[in-house]
């Protein structure tokens, strides 16, 4: 089972990593810019984030096991399509048919563990889950970096198929199937929607601004159809007998207050990630495979790491780990800054990233069991939606944002002095961003009350029957 649902999820996660690293090389092959190369990553995202919440609600309707299955068999058949596609706007195309895959097997995979383990494993499985699917996401600079220079950027996508088929085949014979008891009624088509139409406005005015000006019309309406299409969302979720994201689950404080967290960390982690590999090969002169390999540290702190801090978070509670493992990222951030023209691999790289890892470790798997224990067991698919949502959002809005900010936008965005400047402004924006969310989490997430221990009844203890203690026979001694 965690085999099956690490590398589906895990194959999710790779292309959110493993087309980074190629980004310079698919813009030189197919001729696109910073705008274009920003929908390469965003175009995934958007759908991915979109549909996510969909994706929960199938499952908990039609059974996990099945919706993910079938996810898997979309994302697979929408990397084909991208490792085929002849210009950039055939492989954003191809990029949005991917998030819908992702979108439909990424919830699933949580929730089939959410509601296939007893309560006591369920930390340890998630944090293998969350540690082992952090290093597939971690492997990916180093992958697509080899792939690039080996053979082609095409590849990176190709590889996919083989994997796909492995996690079919393993859930077919193994998983079992799961579904929520209460979900009979229709399926939130109207707020699927509206969330993906909402997302799609904001992203695109976010993106394209710089470039066709913050005023002009296609911007303005964009940006309007966005906010206007998320409110009528809300108040949709709201009336509606069948919602998709049933609104009374942030009710639970500590379910809200680890989804704010969420947004506030990967949405810097994301930002990071889609600059980092420009940085390492456009300004300090990389290599796509030297600058997968300069990124390898973090993969193996969460490998080693990940699961004992599962069983940290069960033993000791939450609230520690998620402050701490923030701040530790936002510590390696700081690190970050200091890459740059002539950069040392040993003094500047390395210890940067065992610190970024360190802290990643920590937060991840206490930050993901804390949502899914927030809500109730039936809502195990949309909550692990609403989480893997809230993340990708983050993420999503951070690629088109905080380029922006930095004054990495525009006509000439990769040109290296101004791309190295622009760099170490945002790792700083993003260092501020994982404190912010370290401090949040030590005032808002509460450790859960350990449970009491079973009543001792007196009839466990005492004799059946009414009579004196029993006593060993003295043995008489012969002589």
């Amino acid at each position: 089972m965690l085999l099956a649902t690490v590398l589906g999820s895990g194959i999710a996660f790779l292309d959110t990593t493993v087309v980074n690293v190629a980004l310079p090389t698919i813009g030189q092959d197919l001729g696109a810019g910073i705008s274009s190369l920003q929908w390469v990553v965003n175009a995934y995202t958007l759908t991915l984030s979109g549909f996510l919440l969909l994706g929960g609600s199938l499952g908990d309707h039609y059974g996990r096991r099945r919706v993910f299955v079938f996810g898997v068999v979309w994302f697979a058949a929408a990397s084909l399509l991208c490792g085929l596609a002849p210009t950039d706007e055939a492989l954003i195309a191809a990029r949005a048919l991917q998030g819908v895959g992702g979108a439909l097997l990424t919830p699933g995979s949580l929730a089939i563990i959410e509601a296939s383990f007893r309560r006591e494993d369920r930390g340890p499985a998630i944090g293998a889950w969350s540690g082992l699917g952090g290093v597939t996401a971690a492997v990916g600079p180093f992958l697509g970096g080899w792939l690039v220079q080996a053979a082609s950027w095409r590849f990176i996508f190709l590889i996919n198929l083989p994997l796909a088929a492995v996690v079919v085949w393993v859930s077919v014979r193994h998983v079992p199937e799961s579904r929520d008891p209460n979900a009979t009624g229709r399926l939130d088509w109207a707020g699927a929607g509206l969330a993906a139409v909402g997302l799609a406005g904001i992203v695109y005015a976010l993106t394209d601004g710089p470039a066709q000006g913050w005023t002009s019309p296609p911007i303005l309406g964009a940006a309007l159809v966005g906010v206007a299409a998320l409110v009528v969302f809300v108040l949709w979720e709201r009336r509606t007998p069948s919602p998709m994201l049933p609104l009374d689950i942030f009710a639970s404080r500590q379910f809200s207050a680890a989804n704010v967290v969420t947004f506030v960390v990967y949405g810097a982690l994301g930002g990071s990630l889609f600059l980092m590999p420009i940085q390492l090969q456009r300004v300090v002169g990389y290599s796509p495979l030297a600058s997968g390999v300069a990124l390898v540290p973090i993969t193996v702190v969460m490998l080693l790491l990940s699961a004992r801090a599962g069983h940290l978070a069960s033993r000791i509670g939450p609230r520690l780990p998620m402050t701490l493992g923030p701040l530790g990222v936002a510590v390696g951030f700081a690190l970050f800054t200091r890459i740059g023209p002539g950069a040392s691999y040993l003094v500047d790289i390395l210890p940067a990233s065992l610190v970024y890892g360190l802290g990643l470790t920590l937060t991840v798997a206490p930050l993901t069991s804390t949502v899914l224990a927030a809500a109730p067991a039936e809502h195990a698919g949309i909550a692990s939606a609403v989480n893997n949502d809230v993340a990708r959002t983050a993420g999503l809005l951070a690629v088109a944002v905080l380029p922006v900010a930095a004054g990495i936008s525009g006509a000439g965005a990769l040109e290296p002095a101004r791309f190295d400047s622009g760099f170490k402004t945002a790792m700083a924006i993003a260092a501020v961003l994982c404190a912010a969310g370290g401090l949040l989490s030590w005032f808002t997430i509460r450790n859960p009350e350990p449970e009491p221990a079973p009543e001792r009844r007196d009839h466990d203890l005492s004799c059946p029957v009414s009579a004196p203690p029993l006593r060993r026979p003295e043995t008489s001694r012969t002589t």
